[in-house]
């Protein structure tokens, strides 16, 4: 497990970076097991305070994992979690109660009265006696060994929300906006997110004797640095963090992208010049003093801590050359190549990234005569507004009854449909009709999408991998199946090339997990016998296909990082546009728009794919009027 730990002397809170959000999970796991090994040991308990959300997942599978497979005893354990919704029922969907006991609770061997969560239910005359008295129970348990800690996108950790003190304890507070905004997804729109919780205070928090902070995917990238790099303020309560004398920040690579080691690790002092970092700093450089490649000089290197890279590889000149003329290699125009038609293979987590990601690659591999086939890999049916689904079953039971088709069935089926939206109750999951309703719109959608690019239905796959089909936010882990399910379609369609969603940043997971599922099955399919050669393929072993990876409606490469990029002209980008809008059930405003971008998802495509452009040209490279970024998969 390879990780990288920043000196405390380049952050002020240590901090240990992982490759991946999983091998992260892990480390944290291990940590965990140690200490209540060691506690089992002499006979005595371990305190651990934990949180909820997406980012401990991965940790609380790894946790469970290992009582199942090492044995790992729980029954000692003591438990106290952060926080919970005000007010909140222990038996909704939303509640954290609820969702601790059903991500680790259920499946570990923990005494049930070893677990306290605050009770979302106490009354409002009550409160400040309740929190006084969760504060007891953590004494009178010895205090809390390790707490684990996730950090929000305004950086509050627990409930502590900007303007929170050092010395808060357990209370009642009111959301930020921003927390509301970020949870509505959860809860099916942010009307319905509550506005006031109970959390443990940021005092209550520092008393930990130890704390481990976990922070995944690029969206909690800039608050991460705050919270490590500035000076501590009440505004980002994580900085608290910073005067905590056992305090640990665990990132993926992603989270930990804008920390100044990692970003800029030159201004830090002496560095191993790998070829990427040479490439990333002389375009960094390039943008910084609004200069093209070609145009910076020795004096550009010296005034901006580059001595060291100029003086081993300039002169400038000379660097600049050799990143100019890398990127020129990125400038792809056929990217199947132009050696006769090729089988290209694009995975869509969603119904609508293909268009929305890599819309006009997609046009251009089909001008050129390639086999575009598109694997949609999840239904998307929870994003699916129910004043859509009851529109819906009108037009079909109208329809039906034009036409004098099925008019008894379709009838019982909608007025089913109708009861239940009716009476459905905010944020409660759907019956299964209306699920089943949903992925038929997303389904309808992403054909009319294809289509819109070039790629007939006939060449569309609908996989609807299993981890995905809960009804709600919350996934399941990757199913095997699913994962046979991916290679089989590798044997069945022998592409030249494959095209997955890199987009970590996903809010809801979705994406990561479809490219963990991938790139399994990619190694399964390469460590195999070479598949049988597909007609017209032209490839001599069918496992060396291409892996290429695109990003989506949140993110985009750094220039730095891109390996290829596919030019756009106006006429592309408005090809591309249409096949966004075909997804109708997303348009205007779509459910989960992810995060506080009020853009449309072809907004945000046509700023992205212009913006890429746009930095090129400032490198002094060819101006194009748009263009779509990839980089390549290594395993």
């Amino acid at each position: 497990m390879t990780s990288h730990y920043i000196p405390h002397t380049h952050t002020k809170i240590p901090t240990l970076v992982f490759p991946t959000s999983t091998q992260a999970a892990r480390h944290v796991a291990l940590m965990i097991e140690s200490l209540i090994r060691q506690n089992n040991s002499a006979g005595k308990p371990t305190v651990l305070g934990l949180a909820t959300g997406s980012t401990p997942v991965g940790l609380y599978r790894e946790l469970i994992r290992l009582y199942k497979e090492e044995s790992l005893d729980f029954s000692r354990v003591v438990t106290f979690n952060l926080d919970e919704y005000y007010p909140m029922a222990p038996d909704d969907v939303h509640s954290y109660r609820r969702w601790m006991f059903e991500t680790l609770f259920n499946e570990i061997n923990i005494n049930p009265n070893n677990v306290h969560i605050p009770d979302g239910m106490t009354p409002t005359h009550d409160i400040d006696e309740y929190c006084a008295r969760y504060e007891q129970m953590i004494r009178r348990a010895g205090g809390i060994d390790l707490q684990i800690l996730g950090i929000g996108r305004s950086g509050h950790i627990g409930f502590n929300e900007p303007g929170s003190t050092r010395h808060s304890r357990t209370r009642s507070v009111t959301l930020d906006p921003v927390t509301r905004r970020d949870a509505a997804s959860d809860f099916f729109g942010e009307e319905n997110v509550p506005q006031q919780a109970i959390t443990m205070g940021v005092g209550t928090i520092m008393e930990a004797r130890k704390i481990v902070i976990m922070a995944f995917g690029e969206h909690k990238a800039p608050i991460v640095r705050r919270a490590v790099e500035e000076d501590v303020s009440e505004s980002v309560t994580a900085s608290f963090l910073q005067k905590h004398n056992d305090a640990t920040f665990i990132l993926d690579q992603a989270a930990a992208g804008h920390l100044t080691p990692i970003r800029l690790p030159w201004v830090l002092g002496s560095v191993n010049w790998t070829p990427n970092l040479i490439r990333r700093a002389v375009i960094w450089l390039s943008l910084r003093v609004n200069k093209g490649l070609l145009k910076l000089s020795d004096d550009d290197f010296r005034e901006h801590e580059l001595y060291e890279l100029l003086r081993e590889y300039g002169p400038a000149h000379k660097l600049g050359r050799r990143v100019f003329d890398e990127m020129m290699g990125t400038i792809c125009t056929h990217p199947a190549g132009d050696d006769g038609p090729k089988t290209c293979l694009v995975f869509s987590p969603h119904p609508d990234d293909d268009v929305i990601s890599m819309g006009g690659t997609i046009i251009r591999l089909v001008e050129q005569g390639h086999k575009v086939h598109i694997a949609y890999m999840t239904s998307g049916n929870i994003a699916v507004f129910d004043h859509d689904a009851w529109r819906f079953t009108d037009f079909v039971s109208s329809f039906n009854e034009l036409f004098g088709l099925a008019k008894e069935e379709s009838a019982a089926v909608k007025e089913r449909v109708r009861a239940f939206l009716r009476t459905k109750k905010p944020g409660e999951c759907d019956s299964p009709d209306l699920l089943d309703i949903k992925k038929l719109i997303r389904e309808t959608e992403a054909r009319a999408g294809a289509l819109a690019a070039g790629v007939p239905p006939e060449q569309l796959v609908f996989m609807n991998l299993r981890f995905y089909r809960t009804g709600t936010i919350k996934k399941q882990p990757i199913h095997p199946d699913d994962i046979e399910d991916i290679v089989h379609l590798f044997k069945q369609l022998q592409p030249d090339q494959i095209y997955v969603a890199g987009e970590l940043s996903d809010p809801h997971g979705t994406h990561r997990t479809c490219a963990m599922a991938i790139y399994e099955a990619v190694r399964r399919v390469r460590a195999g016998s070479p598949l049988p050669p597909g007609e017209g393929s032209g490839v001599r072993d069918g496992r060396q296909f291409e892996v290429w990876l695109y990003r989506g409606a949140w993110e985009e490469w750094e220039p730095h990082e891109i390996e290829r990029a596919v030019p756009l002209s106006p006429c592309d980008l408005e090809l591309k546009k249409n096949a966004i809008f075909r997804h109708q059930s997303q348009k205007d405003r779509a459910m989960f728009p992810g995060g506080s971008d009020k853009r449309e998802f072809w907004q945000r495509a046509e700023d992205r794919n212009r913006n890429t452009a746009k930095t090129y040209d400032q490198l002094g490279l060819p101006e194009f009027f748009a263009l779509e970024g990839f980089v390549q998969w290594q395993e």
